[in-house]
């Protein structure tokens, strides 16, 4: 990323700096302070990580008595950086009158009106209805880099989203198709986000890059989501556009990258949509594997807001307070839409302004007198031992209601330190809430009632680890486990814990918590695999979590893929990990604790990866020691191997969470050790890449340009005789034989096997309504080779006045509909009926229309309605590979193999209107399972 200018310094600054460096080094280092060079690596040379960051700025803003601002913390690089960063903030404070102090206001908070959007049916529905009663009124209270505010009204939103509506329809993007949104905390995000709605398109946020020296591992990540995605535009900001740039050529599916500030067009009114649209693909952030994008409706999204309103009694008086990232579900739907939604002013800052200076959140709260504001468990643990008592005068937290605590685990010391620190300044006890939520689930699941003290349960450790039985523990018992209440369902929601058969397990018994509700998600995008992995029939989702139920109340003890199993003892990863962390040596925040197969024994191994600086031998055999009693002493279990490793090495995700199976797969691969190189190196390797990707392309175009070639000989000398037959008054059944023979030649001719499967369940006689998939001009031919004979197609009416095409149309006697009154004529099936009455098949692709973007559209009922009419069956039909031969946008074809899969018939038992959906629910799903497409 491009850096800005530097300030110029002198030796004296310079020198300060390196001292205050070298200080924080030799601590951490259990050493005298060492010489520091200032072209040392921040983390690779010096071990210094995103937490220790904090703590030098804050050493380096007591020693210099300047601010520094979040850019320092996430841009430097080297203690030269910082140096020129302290530089400029030392020029900025003699220039500038002296200040509040930061976070302060004395501007009176403006409180939200009465009432919320009730009949709202959409995100933009909810925005118009804040818009049509008070557009003036501030909305967000967005802090710069500069630590000064700018009020953001629901006016100011309405229109500038409605001018980036404009300009995504100038570019041709419409309803279905997927923006991705790479911004920061700034105020570009929100309309580009509302805009995208309102033009009918699905956005995409995606974390924008932090650290030039992973700008790698960053896009080899993104890049796997915008393609998965079928991202048609980026938007983004300036600094990155090169980056982006790099990844489009890996992008099939990437039109175009540009600046948020020049995506604006011509304002333009939303286009009308319902509450089963979908608003948001929110890719999950990774920390069991690979990120998976959950499909999010606005009817699932405004279903949640409403619950948490209701359980959380929000009303007309509360503020709310966030500093959370708008790429992550806790910060967005959480934080903002919920927001919106209420009608609740919010106060924003980016997570980089709290990160560099934690006091930053308590003072906003004050300053706004905030009542509500979320966060993850570590940024409790980061006021209570990252603030200076005297950052705290005069602090006053009374105006507190909530804190919700979720995200990660709660850990019950969290939540004790944190109330105990903060009391004196008027924090009340009730105030933290910890509450449980997932993606899955748009973000909120479960939360206690607000002002009730959290309720820790303490269970007997060998019981629960041998067992999964909580059996409650005396309250002298120091080696008891600890598990937090995170109270029950939100209203109009279920959860439940299952043991390993699915049945509901009893009280205070560890099982597998699933949910069901209208917040939860209709799948996985694009990834029906996954969606069947979480799906436990009648609605339920599996969430992955561990936990039991006491009193009503759910308590999580982990997930089920990071439990570890050792000696018939159940272990949780972060009780190891928080031990761990401890030892003098061991980098905080950075240890991964997982089970690793070892096939000799049968059984898994307990490992350990914990970061260290420490290279000397004598110490780090020391230092594994040290982990190990600590470990035993807290768990009652020794690990089998403790990994000593060097900065950077225990993979995260974007929000900071461990990712203990990207780490256990580095560790069994030998990964863990290798350097990840300087960011020009990194660079130089994207930039090969994209060029490669470009080669590749052009490369891939050459051979389709050849492939078309021979396509079209081979139509030019095969279609005249073909034509001849068709107009030597063949007609009916003759035109499809015709056309299925000369389909099935050309593509033997060109290479494209065609493969099909499950004819035979077919009925062999009778009326029949066959639905497939449309994905290319490839697949009314492709049919009419495969079906029975005299099957009638359902085809737009404009069609039938081609010349060649509008010939075949007319004499196999198919059914043409005109575009105008098309959806009318599918749905009254008044010409659908005729061909069924006189027993003969038809065929229909009930998406209507296709587009470049692989997915299944909606089904229309038409064709549905029409078998429940007649009483016959439908049969899916399933056409997987034709996309790739014969793609949307373009005349150049590729050769491929094409499978066409016909499934078992689906008979209607009634006429009901349910019976005509369950035909195309059931069809859908079992097209979406073997199209490859979803």
């Amino acid at each position: 990323m491009p850096t800005a200018p530097r300030t110029p310094v002198d030796a004296g600054v310079e020198e300060r700096v390196l001292a205050v460096v070298a200080e924080l080094v030799g601590e951490l280092r259990g050493e005298s302070a060492p010489a520091i060079d200032p072209g040392d690596s921040l983390e690779r040379d010096l071990g210094i990580n995103s937490l220790e960051r904090v703590e030098l700025l804050v050493r380096l803003e007591r020693a210099f008595g300047v601010p520094l601002g979040e850019a320092v913390l996430a841009e430097a690089e080297t203690p030269s950086d910082l140096t020129a960063g302290v530089a400029a903030g030392v020029a900025a404070a003699d220039a500038a009158p002296a200040a509040a102090p930061p976070g302060r206001s004395a501007r009176a908070p403006v409180r939200a009106s009465a009432g919320s959007p009730a009949g709202a049916r959409s995100i933009v529905e909810a925005l118009a209805w804040h818009v049509e009663r008070a557009a003036d009124r501030t909305h967000i209270h967005l802090r710069e880099d500069d630590g000064r505010e700018t009020p953001l009204s629901y006016g100011w939103l309405w229109d500038e989203a409605s001018r980036v509506a404009g300009g995504m329809a100038a570019r041709g993007l419409g309803r279905g198709d997927t923006v991705a949104i790479m911004l920061r905390t700034e105020q570009r995000f929100f309309p580009t986000f509302i805009g995208t709605l309102m033009a009918g398109c699905v956005p995409v946020p995606l974390y924008p890059p932090f650290r030039p020296d992973r700008i790698a591992e960053y896009a080899a990540r993104q890049t796997a989501i915008l393609d998965n995605a079928g991202v048609r535009l980026l938007v983004t900001f300036r600094e990155v556009e090169r980056l982006a740039g790099l990844m489009r050529r890996r992008v099939a599916t990437l039109d175009a990258v540009v600046a948020a500030d020049a995506v604006a067009g011509e304002p333009r009114p939303p286009r009308p949509g319902s509450a089963d649209d979908p608003a948001l693909i929110q890719y999950t952030s990774g920390s069991t594997g690979h990120p998976k994008g959950v499909l999010l409706s606005h009817g699932n999204l405004l279903a949640n807001v409403r619950a948490i309103q209701q359980r959380l009694e929000i009303g007309p008086a509360d503020v709310a307070v966030s500093w959370l990232p708008l790429y992550h579900d806790m910060g967005l739907i959480g934080a903002w839409l919920g927001a919106l939604y209420f009608g609740t002013p919010l106060a924003l800052m980016s997570p980089l302004a709290f990160l560099s200076r934690p006091v930053r959140w308590l003072r906003a709260l004050e300053a706004h007198r905030g009542t509500l504001s979320p966060a993850p468990n570590f940024a409790f643990d980061l006021c209570t031992t990252r603030i200076a008592d005297g950052e705290l005068d005069g602090l006053d937290l009374s105006s507190v209601r909530v804190l919700l605590n979720g995200s990660e685990a709660v850990l019950p010391e969290t939540i004790r330190r944190f109330a105990d620190r903060f009391a004196p300044y008027g924090l009340r006890p009730g105030a933290v809430l910890p509450v449980y939520g997932l993606a899955e689930c748009s973000v909120g699941l479960a939360a206690p009632p607000p002002g009730r003290t959290p309720r820790i349960d303490n269970v007997e450790r060998g019981t629960f680890q041998a067992s999964g039985h909580a059996v409650p523990a005396p309250a002298d018992d120091l080696r008891a486990l600890g598990f937090v209440s995170c109270g029950r369902a939100l209203p109009g929601h279920e959860l439940e814990v299952v043991d390993a058969a699915g049945a509901r397990a009893p009280e205070r018994r560890e099982g597998r918590v699933r949910f069901r509700g209208p917040s939860a998600t209709a799948g996985y995008y694009r990834n029906p695999r996954a969606t069947r992995a979480i799906a436990g029939g009648d609605g339920w989702l599996d969430t992955g979590d561990l936990g039991y139920v006491a009193d009503g109340e759910l308590f999580l003890t982990g997930r089920s893929k990071d439990l570890i199993i050792k000696g018939g003892s159940n272990l949780y990863p972060h009780e190891a990990e928080a031990a761990a962390a401890t030892v003098p040596g061991v980098r905080a925040g950075c240890v991964a604790a997982f089970g690793a197969a070892d096939a000799e024994r049968g059984t898994e191994r307990f490992v350990i990866v914990a970061e260290t600086r420490l290279t000397a031998a004598a110490e780090l055999a020391a230092l594994r020691r040290a982990v190990t009693r600590t470990v035993t002493g807290a768990l009652g279990v020794a690990p089998d191997r403790i990994v000593l490793a060097p900065p950077g090495s225990v993979a995260k995700t974007s929000s900071g969470k461990i990712r203990r199976a990207a780490t256990r797969e580095a560790w069994q691969a030998g990964r863990l050790r290798s350097r990840r190189g300087g960011a020009a190196g990194q660079w130089l390797r994207l930039a090969a890449s994209a060029a490669r990707a470009a080669t590749a392309e052009w490369c891939s175009r050459a051979v389709r340009l050849c492939f078309t070639a021979w396509v079209v000989a081979l139509v030019l000398a095969t279609g005249p005789f073909a034509w001849a037959l068709v107009r030597a008054g063949a007609g009916g059944r003759r035109v499809d034989r015709i056309v299925g023979r000369w389909t099935r030649l050309l593509m033997a001719l060109a290479g494209c096997r065609v493969e099909v499967s499950g004819r035979e369940r077919t009925p062999a006689a009778g009326p029949v309504v066959f639905v497939a998939n449309h994905a290319s001009y490839l697949d009314s031919p492709l049919l009419m080779s495969v079906l029975p004979a005299g099957a009638r197609f359902a085809a737009k009416a404009r069609l039938a006045r081609l010349p060649v095409l509008g010939t075949v149309i007319r004499r196999a006697g198919h059914i043409p509909l005109r575009k105008d009154d098309q959806a009318q004529r599918i749905e009254g099936v008044e010409d659908l009926r005729a061909p069924l009455s006189r027993g003969e098949p038809l065929c229909i692709f009930p998406e209507g229309t296709f587009d470049e973007v692989p997915r299944l559209l909606p089904f229309r009922l038409g064709a549905f309605r029409a078998a429940v009419d007649a009483g016959c069956p439908v049969v899916p039909v399933a056409i997987r590979g034709a996309r790739r031969v014969f793609p949307a946008g373009t005349w150049l074809l590729r050769p491929g193999r094409i499978a066409v899969t016909f499934g078992p018939p689906l008979r209607p038992s009634g006429t009901e209107w349910s019976e005509i959906v369950r035909l195309r629910d059931e069809a859908r799903a079992f097209i979406a399972e073997h199209c490859s497409e979803s």
